[in-house]
């Protein structure tokens, strides 16, 4: 008896622990909901398995529902007159990379602001088994406008060709590399960081400043590759290997002086010269010749111009290079069909979604909106455009926050989709984070995007097959409650999909 209550006790405890944990959701007046997390509890969501003949959607919706299981049965293809939505997993477009998030000093200070556990499970919301299994990040090298100050690695002696004093700053080795080291701890799956400059030392530059109209001197070609070159090792002596860098972050914002924080200016055509004389060669020349150089890292609006002149002018640097890095912020005034342009002419070269946030623009207040579904929305929205224009993953911005928006040495605040109440010691999880997550959980690196066939339906779609032998749709309504017809072989099945919500829908990979 005695031994069947211990089996009892055990299964309860395993079910326990693999069960979900709902969202301790708090209601934002005039605003949809956030989910609240303190040391006590926070919400989970452990994927389930589809089988042969089942099928599991999961919502989240302006309403309130954050990622809503529940479990399907298909029907017979001939009960339904049309059909929504027609997948063919068997024409498949380009291979996924991963989604991730930016390891900014801003955010390792929000997240150093918590107390151990709950450092722990906003790691464990963004990289873990049930959380959304992000694969991917972004860690500035040296400063960005969000950290405290502006900063450089080597910033004296100046004029330092062979950079004998290069050493990482206080702020890697308080807030990012420990962050980073807990993020490798709970992924499952091997983590690819991009790493970005905004800006070298100012004795670099012509400007001898890190923020305004500049140049990188001539002299300091070379120097600048060797910069990244001592980053990469330097990042690895402390146990971070780096999967890929570009080739400096938003170089537009230096030669047209848009911005007010740390920048360098590019123009396409030295830009192109840099990469065929220095930063190729010394990076194919060294330990790290496997690396991911990655060029652009500016809005997609640039790519016709800034990318094509680029490699017009020295089309060597194709050698070079392995794909282009667009950011998000340009992206409701420029199509998507950009894109295209690089996959049409440059079908080797992948495109990479690097930076992305809310609350950006000059003329949105407040900067950090809580519980904003129209923010998810866009979010939601511009992926599933992205992907469906070849995009390989998309990185989003600071991990996480505090309630204005920062730290931001500029006073640049955004909005995240996780933002950190220090004072209350718990974080919220905003409608973007569920947004992502609709993505980033059920769609892994190497996945493949297919072809859907739409009819008769304004719900937009993009669509998977996944190495779990799975296939994925994501749909995203914004009407009222509708419902839709999804098809897939011989399988067919009915959903209702709620009101402004985000639907995800998995099921086995089966051709009967």
């Amino acid at each position: 008896m005695l031994k069947f209550f211990s089996v009892l006790i055990l299964v309860a405890c395993v079910r326990a622990k693999y069960e979900d944990k709902p969202c301790a959701s708090k209601q934002i007046p005039g605003e949809s909901v956030v989910c609240v997390c303190n040391a006590t509890y926070c919400d989970e969501l452990q994927r389930s398995i589809p089988s042969k003949d089942t099928f599991y959607v999961y919502t989240s919706s302006e309403g309130g529902l954050r990622f809503q299981k529940q479990p399907g049965t298909f029907e017979k293809s001939d009960d339904f007159s049309k059909f929504h939505f027609v997948l063919h997993p068997k024409k498949t477009y380009q291979k996924i990379q991963g989604f991730g998030g930016a390891v900014s000093d801003a955010a390792g200070i929000n997240w150093k602001s918590l107390p151990p556990k709950l450092r722990k499970s906003l790691i464990d919301s963004y990289y873990g088994i049930r959380g959304l299994e992000y694969n991917m990040a972004r860690v500035p090298i040296g400063g960005s406008d969000f950290s405290t100050h502006p900063y450089a690695y080597n910033e004296s002696p100046v004029n330092d060709t062979h950079l004998t004093n290069f050493t990482l700053a206080p702020e890697d080795f308080q807030y990012k590399l420990p962050m980073i080291h807990q993020m490798l701890g709970v992924s499952k799956v091997p983590l690819d960081i991009v790493a970005t400059t905004w800006s070298p030392p100012p004795w670099m530059k012509t400007n001898n400043a890190f923020t305004g109209y500049s140049r990188l001197r001539k002299e300091y070609y070379q120097t600048y590759a060797d910069y990244h070159l001592k980053f990469l090792q330097t990042y690895k002596s402390e146990g971070v290997p780096i999967w890929g860098i570009t080739t400096t972050n938003e170089p537009i914002n230096g030669v047209l002086n848009l911005a007010p924080f740390n920048t360098l200016g590019w123009t396409p055509g030295e830009m192109g010269e840099w990469i065929v004389n220095n930063l190729g060669p010394t990076i194919r020349n060294s330990e790290f010749k496997d690396l991911n150089i990655l060029t652009c890292d500016d809005q997609r609006v640039t790519i016709p111009l800034w990318f094509n002149i680029l490699i017009m002018e020295h089309p060597e640097a194709l050698k070079y290079i392995d794909g282009i890095a667009v950011h998000y912020y340009t992206d409701k005034f420029s199509p998507a069909d950009i894109l295209d342009l690089v996959t049409k002419n440059h079908p080797d070269k992948f495109i990479l979604g690097t930076e992305a946030c809310e609350g950006s623009y000059p003329w949105e207040s407040p900067k950090v909106l809580l519980g904003s579904w129209d923010r998810a929305k866009t979010y939601v929205t511009d992926i599933i455009k992205d992907l469906n224009h070849n995009i390989v993953g998309w990185i989003d911005w600071n991990l996480c926050l505090d309630s204005r928006g920062g730290p931001n040495w500029a006073k640049n605040f955004v909005d995240s989709p996780i933002i950190v109440f220090a004072d209350k010691q718990e974080f919220y999880k905003q409608p973007m984070y569920y947004a992502l997550g609709h993505i980033t959980k059920f769609v892994p690196k190497q996945s493949y995007r297919i072809a859907v066939e739409t009819s008769k339906t304004s719900v937009k779609s993009v669509a998977f097959v996944t190495p779990r032998n799975t296939t994925v749709i994501v749909m995203y309504n914004d009407d009222d409650k509708t419902t839709v017809n999804i098809k897939r072989g011989e399988r067919a099945l009915q959903l209702t999909l709620a009101e402004r919500s985000i639907v995800t829908l998995e099921m086995y990979n089966s051709d009967t």
